[in-house]
């Protein structure tokens, strides 16, 4: 069984890989994940086995919260709440923090800057007076810091709240065995050694990181967000004739429902009467509107353009497009890629060693100088600098981002794993029917006067060419007697008493005379051979499967560029074929459409389904193209390997920022003869790593087609 867990509390990747650790240790737990970015648990167990009321209650031990699934839009002003609250932090800790700040370093910087005139011991009462709001304010860092600690789980709050507690207690010491010397009782005299500012300003500059970092998150999930808000509130249902305006929630299927010019689609249906032109762009991706009527479906969240519809819902709530790509989007922003491991490894020990760190750091240096002012500033600049956030958020924020600028472009990305297998493709396998062709046959060529005499007679049957000859003919229909379909062989009837036959392979004949014929082929889509262009172009070796003749195979794959055809080939052996690429070393993508595709689409590295095709396919792929365009194929491995290069690029600047960072803290250039860093630059970089990491991550927001 496969649950989503929505977890409060949560403020590190130390946070979030602690619950993992711990979950992925339950008997019965066959897998979690659990995203720092999105604050949800994906978790896969056997109900036999372990209950989920225990998975709740063990992530509830560790000092987390389980929470009931917010509405998007409870979820919305839950969030904007949070942003406004920790915006509002920041500001009244800012307000006691710059005066802190001025009174601690005016004196150092110039006698000339105006201060005032009174005794180190008052000095110092101003500056525990200044210090306790934004104490205060930050409350939280101490209590989940410590609590943390407390069960052996310590996260970036237990870094703050160690450190500017030590600044805290280190400087109340220093105030209070503090003596004045005989005579100095102005501020020319020795002052304490304190750290009340370094406390002040550190929360401070946490709260403006984590303030901006919240904003920076709500923008990752934009994508989601507007998804969900597509779903229309109310639909108008026929009863008796008259038309009644209910909840979405209770409409259920089999119902008649009316959708009005400009009005959203309320559920996904089948138009029973009228017809109109919907705008499916949010759903596809695919701008230009689609005409509908009478037998056509319709999908809940696209936009009819003109005309009235009323159409029988078919599939409500959970069950709808909308819901399905949705909890795709969802799955796929809370998976996690093969590139975070090592990450999510580092960031679960990060934490504790920090601490060891920074107590053999401080220590190290207590023992070499004797200067215990000397071995608390580095005992903190250690603490604070060496935040694991940009670590936890480096990958998770950029695949929220990649797989939502997917969904908006109707590419729909399952998850992390496909989202970096793809990146790596470096052979392609179409299936061609339905997929390089149109699907469905048209006619291509006429010999002779037949086109009304054909189609006249063709209309009486369901077979794909006399469709194909029907919708080939514009005009009118002759009157049929004695219709006759002969399986294998053709149709037959009479016209004003002769009687015509058409033999399948296109000859007709009137009372045994051929009078003419007609081609019929499955033509290549007009996208087809550009989208075989835009792989090759990006060094992709392109392969084609079909089960049709070598002959009409090889024909189709010239004209559209493919490099290699597999003719005659039963649905079985596509799976073994896309096997033997494998096994020469290939990364290889399948691209399908019909059920006979979902082995092939299964073995392969990395599925690609036509979103237009069956169901079947569509479960069977990791990518989904909604917009049934194969130049998306390329479009899709594009945005893989942006969204690869961008986490490459996050992982290099946290890694790179932990290992520069802590040797600086821990005062290696001041051992080189270089300055010692002051804990409130510390606190400055360990907050602008997090939001640099982010704002990396929402550079993909401009990936463009």
């Amino acid at each position: 069984m496969q649950e989503i867990l929505y977890i409060q509390g949560m403020t590190c990747a130390a946070c979030s890989a602690r619950i993992e650790r711990v979950l992925n240790k339950k008997q019965g737990v066959q897998s979690a994940v659990v995203n720092l970015t999105t604050e949800k648990a994906n978790v896969n167990f056997d109900e036999a086995v372990i209950a989920l009321a225990e998975i709740k209650a063990a992530i509830n031990g560790l000092g987390f919260g389980v929470i009931q699934p917010p509405k998007a839009d409870e979820d919305r002003i839950r969030k904007q709440k949070a942003i406004k609250t920790l915006w509002l932090k920041f500001i009244i800790s800012a307000i006691f923090a710059l005066p802190l700040l001025y009174l601690a370093m005016a004196p150092m910087l110039s006698d000339k800057l105006p201060f005032p005139n009174i005794s180190p011991m008052s000095h110092a009462y101003l500056q525990l007076i200044l210090v306790i709001p934004c104490v205060a304010v930050g409350y939280k860092f101490y209590t989940v810091g410590f609590k943390s600690l407390i069960k052996r789980s310590p996260n970036m709050d237990s870094l703050i709240a160690v450190g500017t507690t030590a600044a805290v207690v280190f400087s109340l010491y220093s105030m209070f065995t503090y003596k004045s010397p005989m005579g100095m009782e102005t501020m020319k005299a020795t002052m304490p050694t304190m750290y009340f500012e370094s406390a002040g300003v550190i929360i401070t500059l946490i709260l403006l990181g984590k303030s901006l970092e919240a904003v920076s998150k709500g923008k990752t999930s934009e994508a989601i967000k507007k998804l969900m808000g597509l779903a229309p509130k109310t639909a108008y249902i026929i009863q008796n004739g008259e038309e009644k305006e209910i909840p979405i929630e209770s409409v259920q299927v089999g119902d008649i429902l009316r959708v009005k010019p400009g009005g959203a689609i309320p559920v996904d249906g089948v138009v029973v009467k009228g017809h109109s032109t919907i705008d499916e762009s949010m759903l596809t991706g695919e701008s230009l509107p689609v005409d509908k009527s009478e037998n056509d479906k319709v999908y809940a969240a696209t936009i009819n353009a003109n005309g009235t519809l009323e159409l029988r819902a078919e599939k409500i709530g959970a069950d709808t497009a909308l819901s399905q790509i949705i909890k795709l989007v969802e799955d796929a922003q809370t998976s996690k890629a093969p590139i975070a491991a090592l990450a999510d490894k580092v960031a679960g020990v990060f934490v504790p060693v920090v601490i060891v760190i920074a107590l053999v750091a401080g220590l190290a240096w207590l023992i070499g100088k004797r200067d215990i002012e000397f071995a608390v500033t580095i005992f903190i600049s250690v603490l604070v600098i060496a935040c694991p956030c940009a670590l936890g958020l480096a990958t998770p924020t950029a695949i929220m981002v990649g797989t939502g600028k997917g969904a908006e472009n109707g590419i729909l990305i399952k998850g992390g794993e496909a989202l970096e297998t793809a990146h790596k493709i470096q052979t392609v396998v179409f299936d061609k029917t339905g997929t390089i062709t149109e699907g469905k046959p048209i006619v291509t060529n006429v010999e002779g006067d037949i086109l009304q005499l054909a189609a006249s007679l063709e209309r009486f049957s369901e077979h794909p060419i006399a469709k194909a000859v029907v919708n080939a003919y514009d005009g009118e229909f002759l009157e049929i007697e004695d219709f006759e379909a002969i399986i294998g062989e053709g149709v037959r009837g009479k016209i004003d008493g002769k009687l015509i036959e058409i033999k399948r392979g296109g000859k007709v004949y009137s009372d045994s005379v051929l009078l003419g014929s007609f081609t019929v082929a499955d033509t290549e889509k007009p996208s087809s051979a550009q989208a075989i262009a835009e792989l090759k172009a990006i060094g992709i070796e392109t392969v084609m499967l079909t089960g049709d003749s070598k002959s009409v195979a090889e024909k189709i794959a010239q004209n559209v560029g493919i490099d290699k055809v597999y003719a005659e080939v039963y649905p079985d052996d596509k799976a073994k074929i896309i096997k033997e690429l494998q096994t020469s070393g290939k990364i290889t993508a399948m691209v399908g459409d019909g059920i006979n595709d979902a082995p092939a689409l299964a073995q392969s590295d990395v599925g690609i389904a036509i979103g237009t095709g069956t169901d079947v396919a569509i479960e069977s792929a990791d990518i989904v193209l909604m917009r049934g365009d194969l130049a998306e194929v390329a479009t899709a491995i594009k945005l893989s390997k942006a969204t690869i290069r961008n986490i490459k690029q996050n992982l290099f600047w946290a890694f790179g920022y932990n290992v520069v960072g802590i040797p600086i803290a821990a005062g290696i250039l001041y051992l080189l003869g270089g300055p010692l860093l002051n804990p409130m630059f510390a606190a400055a970089a360990m907050s602008l790593s997090s939001v640099s990491v982010l704002t990396n991550a929402l550079r993909l927001k401009r990936f463009k087609k």
